[in-house]
């Protein structure tokens, strides 16, 4: 039994009458299900294809056991947070905002700020990174219609960037809740197509040659692993889930729960599925996008051309969906700074900034995603600095803070160790993704068009 926290003394916010973002993008009229939308919109998403790639650097055992961890801790973290949330809406405080939540619990005003500069470098870093990989699927399909076709990644960047200038004026993010639902099962569909495309590959004639084998050397192999915890760590991340409890319509309690059971039942068939199947066709050879090891340059598909045509399709679409789910926090930063509450949301005197302030940081992101096509070794360095603070750290110490378990229970030890081992796998994980960026700086190349794997 989770002992009764104390009452804090009440947090000083903005009123939320007068707050433009709380008001116009953070709107709470949602329902659970709408919650477990956009929980497995901002967590289930094209990156699980990299979880052949992370099984490379750990094998099969380390590899289940690392994401089942994985799992299991940020479901448990993420079930902390929403009763932390529950317990300050009852008091009287409910936050809408992960940075208010840090700063009312853990009473510091640089932890505001600390949790501004993370969420935004997370959130901007999956924009660019949606867009990035939304150009390279276009060009994948452009590529296999014109083989000597003149355009460049560039080119199919800006157009993905064009579109997310247009679909980002959907002014709220509960208004994002039927995206969110067909993200979920555009996730589902290319889950399934992967795992056939990589069961038809591995029994065919043309099979590849399967080696598990790890790198010989135990430096390699140390820092190989814990570059994979980081890869998995950002897999699993999400780092907005205050701003997504604060789209359900009030009372907000057990709601989320609710939503996180729908979201881990989605991370479940897919994760595992697509893991086990990549890895068991191609091994140690995986690619970090498993799409890209069923499309070799040299000879034939692995898989019929119709199943990797729509799968890159549904990956296409659901980056979307991704790209505008992880700009709410940016939106709603400027909608209170830029949006007088006391007009309507479709006035001119809001709609005006917010079409231009939305259209130049879509521009923003676009430009970067062009700029630096080498995300796939950046993200290893995301999931360190980004979501591990974010998901594994801070949860539990907003939780010891706010119940106060005494040091004698086992849940106080369990949330002091899951802080302490995700503290270090951060350092090593930041390291080992760092030194894998440097060995890699010769392949990288500004405004190149081709991603660096």
């Amino acid at each position: 039994m989770m002992p009764e926290p104390p009452n804090p003394a009440p947090f000083l916010e903005t009123s939320r009458d007068e707050d433009a973002g709380a008001v116009f993008v953070l709107q709470s009229k949602g329902q659970w299900w709408h919650a477990g939308f956009h929980l497995t919109t901002a967590i289930v998403g094209p990156t699980l294809l990299t979880l052949p790639y992370a099984f490379r650097g750990l094998g099969w055992g380390p590899g289940f056991l690392c994401l089942t961890i994985m799992g299991v801790v940020t479901f448990y973290s993420y079930y902390l947070m929403s009763k932390v949330l529950d317990h300050c809406e009852k008091a009287g405080r409910r936050h809408i905002r992960f940075r208010e939540l840090a700063a009312d619990v853990l009473g510091s005003g640089w932890m505001f700020y600390f949790v501004i500069f993370i969420q935004t470098a997370i959130n901007t870093g999956v924009g660019i990174g949606a867009i990035l990989l939304a150009g390279e699927c276009l060009k994948i399909m452009y590529s296999e219609l014109s083989p000597n076709g003149s355009l460049k990644l560039y080119h199919f960047i800006a157009m993905v960037t064009a579109v997310m200038i247009v679909i980002s004026q959907l002014p709220t993010f509960h208004s994002l809740r039927h995206i969110n639902f067909g993200s979920l099962l555009l996730s589902l569909g290319y889950s399934f197509l992967v795992v056939g495309a990589c069961i038809y590959a591995g029994t065919s004639k043309n099979a590849p040659a399967r080696d598990y084998s790890l790198e010989s050397s135990n430096s390699a192999k140390l820092f190989n692993a814990f570059t994979s915890i980081s890869i998995i760590a950002a897999i699993f991340g999400n780092g907005i889930l205050p701003e997504i409890q604060a789209t359900l319509a009030p009372p907000a309690t057990g709601k989320m729960v609710k939503g996180l059971v729908m979201c881990y039942t989605v991370i479940f068939i897919t994760f595992y599925s697509t893991a086990v199947s990549g890895y068991w066709v191609f091994g140690n050879k995986a690619s970090s996008n498993i799409i890209e090891s069923l499309m070799p340059d040299e000879g034939p598909s692995l898989a019929p051309t119709w199943v990797l045509a729509v799968t890159v399709i549904f990956v296409l679409l659901q980056l979307l969906a991704i790209g505008l789910v992880y700009s709410q926090v940016a939106y709603e930063i400027m909608e209170k700074k830029s949006a007088d509450v006391n007009q309507g949301m479709f006035s001119k005197r809001n709609l005006i900034p917010r079409i231009i302030l939305r259209s130049l940081y879509m521009m923003l992101c676009g430009f970067f995603a062009a700029m630096l096509p080498f995300f796939g070794d950046i993200s290893g360095v995301v999931g360190a600095v980004g979501f591990i603070p974010l998901d594994f750290i801070l949860p539990m110490l907003l939780y010891n803070k706010t119940y106060k378990p005494p040091k004698s229970t086992f849940i106080y030890w369990i949330n002091m160790s899951i802080m302490i081992v995700f503290t270090g796998a951060g350092l090593l994980g930041t390291f080992s993704s760092v030194r894998k960026l440097v060995l890699d700086a010769s392949k990288f190349k500004l405004f190149s068009d081709d991603v660096v794997d």
